[in-house]
Parts: C-alpha cells; structure tokens; sequence
C-alpha cells in the first residue's frame, strides 16, 4: 500500500508542475507573438503579456489572403486540415472494424493468410508505398481532390490488429446466444459488437484524428493548388528563409489555430480514450 508521505506529495506536485511549464511555456509564447505586431515581434525582446493586435491578428488570418500561400485564408487551411482528419480517421475505423470482424468470425478459405497480408504491410515503410501509391493517384486524377488526400491513408493494419484481438476476447457462447436468439451477422455487428467496441472505437478515434491532422508529406505531394493545402503545409509555406519576407504575427496564430482541434478532440473525448486504453474487462 502507498503510504501518505506529505513531503512526497509535495515533492510530486512541483515536478508536475515544471514539467507542465516546460511543456506550456513555448505554447503561450507563441500565443503572445500572434498578439503582437510584426513590428514589435522583429524588435527583441518579446513581451511575455499579450499585444492588443489580437482580433486584427486573428481576423486577417482567418478570413483574409495571405500572400505566401496564394491569397487562401488560414480558416480555408483549417477547413481542409479537418475534413482530412475526419475522412482518415473514419474511414480507417469503418475499414478496420469490418476487417477485423471478418476475419475473427466468418470461416471462409484463405481467412488466415489475408490477416497475415493485412499484418506484414506494418513492416513496410511509408516511403516505400508512397510513390506507387502516388502514381496511381495521378492515372486516376485525384490530385488536388479530398478523395486523393484522404482514400490512400484510410486502410490500417495496426487499427485491424487492435480489433481483431478485442474480437478474440469475446465469449463464444455470446456468439451462440446471438445465433440462438436468430440474431443474423449483420445484427450481431450492429447490437452486439458494436456497443462493446464503443471505448475502443472512441481511443483509435482520437489517436486517427491526430494521426491526418498533423500528416505532411502525403498533403505535400498531392496537392498543387494553394486552396487545396492543408494546415501543416500552409504553416510552411508561410516561412520564409528571409525573416523580413516572413509575417510572423500570422505564422504565431497558424500555429495557435493549428493545435486547437487536435487539443479539442482529446479534451472532449479524453474520458472515452482512456477508458479505451485501460480497460480490460468487457
């Protein structure tokens, strides 16, 4: 049993709370510079309390043209950035499940050996798949489309693995009482499998959603077109290799409006993903 040691506690809570404020500090800093001026952000130092550009800051990038990135606005960026995560991250999910659900609780020839083939393309790095998967892209002319962004990402052979164990783990003689009671595949799925998967789904969800939101090389190459271009990508563009030639008042609210959905997601659904993480008992 853990003792209750005071000066443990205490000792606890103050690394806790650097650890926090190593965490934060760049965070707020950027959230200050995104207040401030241009002007004021190229005359160090930086104040540490916020700027009064605030809404001027904050309006332009969401509405207006920013010249590095042909005139689209940030909230364009951000459109493009969540319908990607979402697509990616529901897709994979409906994709996996199916799977997984195949594979556990239908007999048919050959079950094993696409498991198995669903399984080695973990081994397979990204670089090695993204050129064939680049080409057949552009033969079916999905650049610049949110098909071509989102199709290619959506099959996931850890989130088919992570269904397929659950699935192993439940009772047979559920299954039997579902055949019993005339429950059919379609609704042992929907009534059955599906509530019990409910925390899994809520975990891979948030884990997925991360995973489109903060992808870089696959926007990058299947995009041309600047109202096209997800967040991450924008970011970059927005640098230039001259400061003078960067507005870095805009680049700081990139920045800040780029890690809020992810940071919503996870609040709004950190219940449910932890749950999805610990628990063991179905």
């Amino acid at each position: 049993m853990i003792q209750n040691n005071p000066i443990g506690r205490l000792i606890a809570h103050i690394v806790l709370i650097v650890g926090i404020m190593i965490v934060a500090f760049p965070i707020y800093y950027a959230f200050i510079a995104s207040t401030q001026s241009l002007q004021d952000i190229m005359r160090p130092p930086l104040s540490l309390l916020p700027g009064g550009h605030f809404w001027e800051n904050y309006t332009t990038a969401l509405f207006g043209g920013i010249g590095r990135i042909g005139g689209v606005s940030v909230g364009r960026l951000l459109i493009n950035s969540t319908i990607m995560a979402l697509a990616i991250a529901v897709g994979k999910i409906i994709i996996s499940i199916l799977s997984a659900y195949a594979i556990v609780f239908f007999r048919f020839p050959g079950r094993m050996v696409f498991f198995w083939l669903i399984f080695i393309t973990l081994m397979l790095p990204v670089e090695v798949r993204i050129l064939p998967t680049y080409k057949v892209m552009v033969d079916l002319g999905l650049i610049d489309t949110y098909t071509g962004l989102t199709v290619p990402l959506m099959a996931s052979a850890t989130a088919t693995l992570l269904f397929r164990q659950f699935f192993m783990t439940i009772p047979g003689e559920l299954v039997e009482a579902a055949r019993v009671d005339g429950a059919g595949p379609w609704r042992f799925f929907k009534d059955i499998l599906l509530p019990l998967s409910k925390t899994n789904i809520a975990a891979l969800f948030v884990i997925l959603f991360i995973y489109g939101w903060t992808q870089y090389l696959w926007p990058l190459l299947m995009t041309n077109r600047n109202d096209m271009t997800t967040i991450v990508i924008g970011l970059r563009k927005m640098i230039s290799f001259a400061d003078a030639d960067t507005e870095w008042h805009l680049v700081m609210v990139t920045c800040i409006l780029a890690i809020l959905p992810p940071v919503l997601v996870v609040v709004l659904m950190q219940r449910w993903f932890v749950r999805g993480l610990v628990e063991t008992e179905k």
